[in-house]
C-alpha cells in the first residue's frame, strides 16, 4: 500500500497514476483483502452469527458424491465464545471509566469536559471494534455547535496509508462506506468515498461500479461574520484528524486466533446432536430382497438409514452406538483451546468453585490480565494522541497552551476477588497502614473520600450528647 510520499513520487514521475487511480485501486484491492473479511468474519461471530449457521447437511448418494438431505436432522448450533470472550475483555478493563489525570487544576477541569460520559460510553465500545477488527477508528470533527467531537468509525471503512512501518503516524486515509439517499420516490443505497490528505478531503462517488471524483475541501470549516454575512473558511489540521485504537501490535483481531477452534467446536457439538436425534431410526435390515448395487447400498445407509440384503426374510435393526465419553473429552478440549488461545476466562471452569482464594484468582486471570495489558498500552497511545486535538481545540479557544502539561490516562480494571477474604484483610491491616489505603482497598467502598467524610461524621461527637454530659455532671456536684 502507497504512503503519501510514494504517491507524490508517482505523481511527479510522469504521473503513472493519478491520484483518483490510486483511490480507485485501493478501494477494489481493500475490499476484497483477508483483512476487510476478518474485521466482517468478527463482528459476524460477535453476534453469534457463526459459519455453522450456513452449513447444509449432507450425505453421500449413489454416485459417490456429497449431496444435500432433507429428510434427516439438521441442527446448526452456534456458540457465543467470541461475544463473551470480548464482552469479557471490555468489561475487565474498560467497564469503569479510564481517569484522565493531570496537577494543573484549570487543565483537568477541561480534560473533565471532554472525556465526559457520552465520550467514555463510546469508548467501551470503541474497545470492542478494536478485539473484534484488530483495529479501531475514532475521527475527530466539529459540530454544528463548533464543539470538538469524537465519531466512532466501522473499522472495515478504513483504508489507512501510514508513514512508518509500525503504523504510529498517518499519511493519508481512505474512508468508503454506504449510504441510502432518496431519488424521487426511489429509496436507493450508494456508494462514497472520501481520501483524506494533508492538503484537504477529496470526494468520491459510485458511478457505473467507477468511484467518480466530487469536489475537494479542508478537513473542517470556520464560519466568520464580516459585515454583516458568514463567510466560511476551510481548514486544515497539522494531522489527519483519525485516531486508531489498535487491539495489539499485529493489529490482528481476536477472531483470527480462535475461528477455527469454535468452527470445530460447533461442528462437533451439532454433528452430536443430529446423531442423538436420528439415533433412534437405526438401521434397518430387510431380508430377502433383491439387492442393490455397492452404490445404491450406500445411498440408503447414509440417507435412508435401510440396508436390503438377500436371504431370509424378515427385518431386523442394527442399533448405532455413540462414543459419549469421546465426544465429551474432543468438546472439553476445544472449550479449553477456545480460552487458552482467546486469553479469557472460563467461568465454568471447576477451578472457579469453592470460593478461590485471591491468590488462585489471579492465577485465573493471569491470561486476561497479560491481554488486558497489551490493549491498555495501545490505547495509552493513542489517547496521547487524541489530546493532541484538545491541547489544539483548548488553544484555540481560550488561548491556553497545555500541550507541555503532563496527562496521565488512568484505566480501572474491574477485578474480581474473594470479598471475605479481602475484608479480613483490610480488618487486620488497621494500625498497620493508613485508614485511607484500607478505605480505597475495602472492597464495599466506591469514592474513598466521600466515605473517608462518613466515617468522620460519625465519629464526631454529638452536641446533644454533650449537653447531656454537662447536665448530668452538674447534679453530681450539686
Amino acid at each position: 500500500m502507497y504512503t503519501q510520499h510514494e504517491i507524490m513520487q508517482n505523481l511527479s514521475k510522469n504521473a503513472p497514476m493519478t491520484i483518483d487511480e490510486i483511490v480507485r485501486e485501493e478501494i477494489t484491492e481493500w475490499e476484497q483483502s483477508e483483512a476487510r473479511k476478518l474485521m466482517l468474519t468478527g463482528q459476524q461471530y460477535y453476534k453469534v452469527k457463526n459459519d455453522i449457521l450456513s452449513r447444509k447437511r449432507t450425505v453421500i448418494d449413489s454416485n459417490g458424491q456429497l449431496t444435500e438431505v432433507k429428510n434427516l436432522a439438521d441442527n446448526r448450533i452456534p456458540h457465543g465464545f467470541v461475544r463473551k470472550l470480548v464482552d469479557q475483555k471490555t468489561g475487565y478493563l474498560l467497564s469503569k471509566p479510564f481517569l484522565p489525570k493531570t496537577e494543573n487544576k484549570d487543565y483537568q477541569e477541561q480534560l473533565n469536559n471532554y472525556f465526559g460520559k457520552t465520550f467514555k460510553r463510546m469508548f467501551k465500545n470503541v474497545g470492542k471494534d478494536a478485539i473484534n477488527c484488530g483495529k479501531a477508528w475514532l475521527q475527530v470533527y466539529h459540530n454544528e455547535a463548533a464543539e470538538l467531537s469524537f465519531m466512532r468509525l466501522p473499522s472495515h471503512e478504513i483504508i489507512p496509508f501510514w508513514k512508518d512501518s509500525a503504523h504510529t503516524e498517518l499519511d493519508a486515509l481512505i474512508r468508503v462506506y454506504e449510504c441510502t439517499v432518496y431519488e424521487s420516490k426511489l429509496k436507493k443505497v450508494i456508494k462514497k468515498a472520501q481520501f483524506w490528505n494533508s492538503e484537504g478531503v477529496r470526494f468520491y462517488e459510485a458511478d457505473g461500479g467507477q468511484f467518480v471524483f466530487k469536489g475537494m475541501t479542508g478537513h473542517f470549516s470556520v464560519f466568520e461574520q464580516d459585515d454583516g454575512e458568514m463567510i466560511e473558511t476551510s481548514m486544515n489540521w497539522d494531522r489527519l484528524p483519525f485516531v486508531c485504537f489498535k487491539y495489539n501490535d499485529e493489529e490482528q483481531p481476536l477472531i483470527d486466533l480462535i475461528k477455527k477452534q469454535i468452527d470445530d467446536y460447533d461442528k462437533k457439538f451439532s454433528d452430536n446432536s443430529n446423531n442423538l436425534e436420528d439415533l433412534p431410526n437405526s438401521i434397518y435390515v430387510v431380508k430377502d430382497f433383491d439387492g442393490t448395487s455397492a452404490a445404491e447400498f450406500r445411498k440408503n445407509i447414509s440417507q435412508y438409514r435401510v440396508a436390503f440384503v438377500r436371504g431370509d426374510g424378515g427385518i431386523n435393526t442394527i442399533s448405532l452406538e455413540i462414543d459419549t465419553e469421546a465426544h465429551k473429552t474432543h468438546i472439553e478440549q476445544s472449550r479449553r483451546n477456545i480460552y487458552e488461545f482467546g486469553r479469557g476466562v472460563d467461568t465454568q471452569s471447576e477451578r472457579f468453585g469453592n470460593s478461590p482464594s485471591g491468590i488462585a484468582l489471579k492465577h485465573l486471570y493471569a491470561d486476561l490480565d497479560l491481554d488486558a495489558n497489551d490493549l491498555e498500552t495501545e490505547f495509552q497511545a493513542s489517547l496521547e494522541q487524541l489530546l493532541w486535538f484538545i491541547d489544539q481545540d483548548i488553544s484555540t479557544k481560550h488561548g491556553t497552551d497545555y500541550s507541555d502539561e503532563e496527562v496521565e490516562f488512568i484505566f480501572n480494571r474491574d477485578i474480581t476477588i474473594n470479598e471475605t477474604e479481602a475484608v479480613t484483610n483490610a480488618k487486620n491491616s488497621v494500625g498497620v497502614i493508613s485508614n485511607e489505603t484500607i478505605v480505597a482497598n475495602h472492597p464495599w467502598v466506591t469514592d474513598t473520600n466521600a466515605e473517608l467524610e462518613r466515617i468522620k461524621s460519625e465519629n464526631a461527637p454529638d452536641e446533644y450528647d454533650d449537653l447531656s454530659t454537662g447536665a448530668e455532671k452538674a447534679d453530681a456536684a450539686s
